[in-house]
């Protein structure tokens, strides 16, 4: 059966903090050091010998919000500790996943890997990740409570909580203010008649209503039309936790929606190769009205891309108006062992060094996210940083059980593709949906019949009694 994810707790902590204010190396010699402000929460291993020479490690990440950062606390790390550790962090802009799958094919692996909701069971399954189990002590394990599903999968600890991501409509206030709308899009017709009016009203400086990173389609729905679904009542991700099948119908007004932004000319043209990066470029300058995106936004417009436009966040539509449930905490993963480091106890090192208080800490306070792990949100300060009041949680935000997609294999094109080729070009969408449910059954049949899915029908879900 797949498990309820129990994360009230963290949830209710940050929420308050926030308001308030095998191989190799082995994987059991791990280090005594501790991590920044939390000695108590050190590993008990012994610790391994010092080195005669440099110890080189690779990290390897596909977050770009926070790159400055990471890349400045990564260098602190090897200005200072004691062990001959020199950490190179590597971050891949494009295809972060299949560039993971390139490397560990080719025994090119690196030693530490950032991890997420959607990646940490299938990479655990393939085994790319190494147990992290015989380094925690019960302090460590009491600080960091593990998630099931999300960091422990088969009764395997592989990562540990560190931040999670709202997400929310992002809008250009300048613009809206000068196209004359008052209030907030609250349905799928109100964002499509929104859209027409801020492109009318931002023609003559080339800004358009609506934009999305469709460079990646799964990246951009994913990140805009799962959050319509899920506010609408809909699994985000196309699984039915009543019926334990795949239903893609949920996605069906949301997509017709988002093709007539396109045939409107809402949306900024050649959105199909716009990444990430390059729209929230475009935005800081205002040339968009509105996009769809993480709580990571504030620090990227604070630090990256300063925006030169006053903007904000809050909820996204939903279909029809009305909340029918609660939208994704997303996150409760960070860092991860690789399973072919030769060097997995230096690795741990690392990974201890980063999970401390004053780098957690400062993590939230600088806007890149919010602390899932209780002792730090209760300690953190509320960013001081512009729009960070509209991604902080509320009532209607929780953590969904973990469908099982990561587990299965679709044959043909995945869901975000169809969709987006929709958008673009039109056709028959419930035959479209109708396709898309078979394939994702059969896949899911098969990875069942394989044990490597589980899925059973809950007939009392209820997506607003989400924790």
């Amino acid at each position: 059966m797949i498990k309820q994810v129990g994360t009230a707790a963290l949830v209710g902590a940050l929420t308050v903090a926030v308001a308030a204010c095998g191989s190799g190396g082995g994987n059991g010699g791990g280090s005594a050091a501790s991590p920044t402000g939390s000695s108590e929460a050190a590993s008990s291993a012994p610790a391994s010998a010092k080195p005669a020479g440099k110890i080189k490690l690779s990290y390897w990440t596909g977050d770009r919000h926070d790159q400055d950062y990471i890349k400045e606390i990564v260098q602190k790390f090897n200005d200072t500790n004691p062990d001959g550790i020199e950490v190179e962090m590597v971050v891949k802009t494009d295809d972060f996943n299949q560039a993971i799958d390139l490397a560990f094919s080719s025994g090119q692996a690196p030693d530490l890997i950032r991890v997420k909701e959607n990646t940490i069971q299938p990479w655990a399954k393939k085994g790319y990740l190494e147990p992290i189990d015989s380094y925690l002590t019960d302090e460590f394990k009491r600080k960091f409570p593990a998630i099931p599903d999300f960091n422990v999968i088969d009764g395997k600890t592989y990562s540990l909580p560190n931040y999670g991501s709202t997400i929310r409509l992002v809008y250009n206030k300048d613009l809206f203010k000068k196209a004359g709308i008052a209030e907030l899009p609250k349905t799928l017709a109100e964002m499509v008649e929104d859209a027409k009016k801020l492109t009318a009203a931002g023609k003559a400086d080339g800004a358009y209503g609506f934009a999305q990173n469709f460079k990646s389609t799964q990246s951009a729905l994913f990140r805009s039309a799962r959050v319509i679904a899920e506010a609408s009542g809909y699994g985000g991700l196309g699984y039915d936790f009543k019926t334990a099948r795949y239903d893609w119908n949920g996605y069906k007004e949301i997509i017709q929606a988002f093709k007539q932004m396109v045939d409107d000319g809402s949306t900024m043209p050649g959105m199909e190769s716009l990444d990430i990066d390059p729209l929230r470029a475009q935005f800081a300058e205002g040339k968009i009205g509105m996009y769809l995106s993480f709580s990571s936004e504030p620090g990227v417009y604070k630090d990256q891309f300063p925006a030169k436009i006053d903007w904000a966040a809050a909820p996204a539509p939903t279909i029809d108006g009305t909340v029918k449930g609660k939208t994704s905490l997303l996150g409760g993963q960070w860092l991860a062992i690789s399973a072919q480091s030769k060097n997995k106890d230096a690795a741990w090192k690392f990974m201890q060094y980063m999970y401390g208080d004053d780098i957690l800490k400062t993590y939230q306070e600088k806007g890149f996210g919010l602390s899932m792990v209780p002792e730090i949100a209760k300690i953190a300060g509320k960013p001081n940083i512009v729009g960070i009041d509209g991604f902080l949680p509320t009532e209607n935000d929780g953590t969904w059980p973990l469908e099982p997609t990561s587990a299965i294999k679709v044959e043909g094109e995945l869901a975000t593709d169809v969709f987006f080729k929709y958008m673009l070009s039109g056709g028959d969408l419930d035959a479209m949906i109708q396709d898309l449910n078979k394939r994702y059954n059969d896949a899911l049949d098969k990875a069942i019949a394989a044990g490597e899915a589980k899925a059973e029908p809950d007939p009392g879900f209820d997506p607003m009694k989400i924790r």
